[in-house]
């Protein structure tokens, strides 16, 4: 069938579960940021939108060509398309590149970069010109180039960094498709195109509308009444059916495994969790197997998996899962284990501790509620404490005063070797919250990301996952997730990926009305 040839025009109204706990897309990690806020932004590189499935098809956004390493793989050069500006009409050029690329590597005092654990391996970023920008690596990795395409990557101008390194967190300026940016907080955030884009002919749409709904029931209703045309994060299996239900050849569902984990986190600061023996006896208490059954009818939660993308061949396979604490195919001895362990470290029956969670329906709270259950068997206690997106992160990265909390590991590219970096010590990643240092794991996480041999990398990965879920105990996983998207049919020009953080500054998105 030849390809449809895009018509322009139209708003694409779309809606979001939660809102951003800032704008600034280099401290962020969540959709809540992506989906409304990507579309303003330019990035140095990015996934291939036509082909998003793929980790290796990484293309130019700013820059004029991908380029070839030099210097042993040590090495490169990017040169930037010319006549790029920000909205406000400042050039952006070399300098405005190396500013990002120095806040997400180099983030001083007091700075947040949820992602610069990525960069280990670089030394140095340099504009030696206006249209060059150089980075040099401290040894050859191939974790570099999926790095710098990461969607939160979004190009800042250097004199407003320059001012304040924190004025993007509350404001938007950048040199995307869409521009005009307006919220009404709780409500809705809105763009209109950019009539300056360097794509010639490019977004096909006239602006775009991000509808904020928390309840899941509120987003379905909004797409079967043809409120919103499609919500880029995913429904349960039901909601699908719903829909495909109700509106026949008017639905389109694109589907997909998801590189998007929930994690239990506990509290290595508080007692009794700075105890492994506690911590442990919280994995073994979880019945993933069952688990992964029952939720995946209800939730958005499907595959039981290790630290790694569950189909990479650095996963682990189910026989490697089984001999983990927390995956053995024996629940009622598991379960035993548990109880032996809270007594050994004189945990008493019905003890009792609070865990964090946030006000997002799919699938914290549904998962959250799960796991009270499965810590039930055990003869613990435990209360739910649900908050929206803001005061959860404040808890985990500012307060820091929770027991035990939901967390997740939801990456862009798929790419274990630096998606599993959320688990080395607190000094060196900003988004590991239970608090923990363990130069183990961190050696492993270097030496892994230092050799090209997918045999050793497994073997470390292995190792590193032991460490984590099993000896130490340090935090949990509970299922991967499976990203099922049903869309008004005249949506066109996106394509579902493992991710629901890339392709979506909607430049190729147009309306089939």
């Amino acid at each position: 069938m030849a390809a449809e040839t895009p018509k322009k025009g139209g708003v694409l109204k779309f809606v979001v579960p939660d809102e951003p706990p800032s704008f600034d897309g280099h401290r962020e990690t969540t959709f809540a940021l992506i989906h409304p806020i990507a579309p303003f932004y330019s990035l140095l590189t990015k996934v291939n939108p036509e082909n998003s499935s793929d980790p290796t098809d990484i293309i130019c956004d700013l820059c004029t060509e991908m380029p070839k390493a030099t210097d042993g793989g040590k090495t490169f050069t990017f040169k930037l398309r010319q006549g790029v500006t920000f909205e406000d009409g400042s050039p952006l050029d070399a300098k405005d590149v190396k500013a990002t690329f120095h806040k997400i590597i180099f983030p001083g005092e007091g700075v947040s970069s949820a992602r610069k654990a990525y960069f280990v391996m670089v030394d140095s970023v340099e504009a030696p010109d206006a249209s060059t920008v150089v980075f040099k690596l401290k040894y050859p990795s191939s974790a570099f180039i999926p790095a710098l395409a990461m969607p939160f990557n979004f190009i800042y101008d250097d004199a407003k960094l320059a001012q304040d390194m924190h004025w993007y967190e509350k404001n938007v300026l950048g040199s995307g498709p869409f521009q005009k940016f307006e919220r009404q907080a709780g409500a809705f955030i809105k763009g209109t195109a950019n009539p300056n884009y360097y794509e010639k002919g490019k977004p096909y749409l006239d602006g775009i509308e991000a509808i904020f709904a928390k309840k899941e029931s509120l987003r379905v209703q909004a797409i079967r009444g043809d409120r919103a045309a499609i919500e880029f994060r995913g429904f349960p299996p039901q909601s699908r059916d719903d829909l495909v239900k109700a509106l026949g050849k008017d639905i389109t569902v694109q589907e997909s495994d998801w590189n998007c984990v929930l994690l239990i986190t506990p509290n290595h600061r508080k007692k009794p969790f700075d105890d492994v023996r506690v911590r442990r006896a919280l994995t073994l208490a979880v019945d993933r197997w069952g688990g992964s059954e029952y939720l995946s009818k209800i939730a958005i939660v499907k595959t039981v998996g290790g630290i790694a993308f569950p189909k990479h061949p650095l996963a682990a396979t189910k026989a490697e899962l089984e001999q983990l604490a927390g995956y053995w195919p024996d629940l009622a001895k598991s379960r035993e284990e548990a109880k032996k362990l809270l007594k050994e470290a004189g945990i008493p029956d019905g003890f009792k501790f609070t865990l964090n969670n946030r006000a997002v329906d799919q699938p914290y709270k549904i998962v959250g509620t799960w796991l009270i259950d499965q810590w039930k068997q055990i003869g613990l206690v435990v209360d739910q404490q649900v908050q929206p997106t803001g005061p959860f992160y404040d808890t985990l990265r500012k307060k820091q005063d929770f027991d035990v909390s939901i967390d997740f590991n939801c990456q862009s590219i798929v790419n274990p070797l630096l998606d599993v970096s959320k688990f080395i010590s607190a000094d060196l990643s900003d988004s590991q919250y239970g608090g923990y240092i363990d130069r183990d794991v961190d050696k492993l996480f270097n030496a892994m990301n230092e050799t090209d041999d997918t045999a050793a990398q497994r073997k470390m990965m292995r190792e590193m996952e032991k460490i984590i879920l099993d000896e130490k105990a340090l935090g949990f996983i509970t299922m991967w997730w499976y990203r099922i998207i049903p869309h008004r049919s005249y949506v066109k020009g996106w394509n579902v990926s493992p991710s629901h953080y890339l392709n979506q500054d909607l430049a190729n998105v147009w309306l089939d009305q």
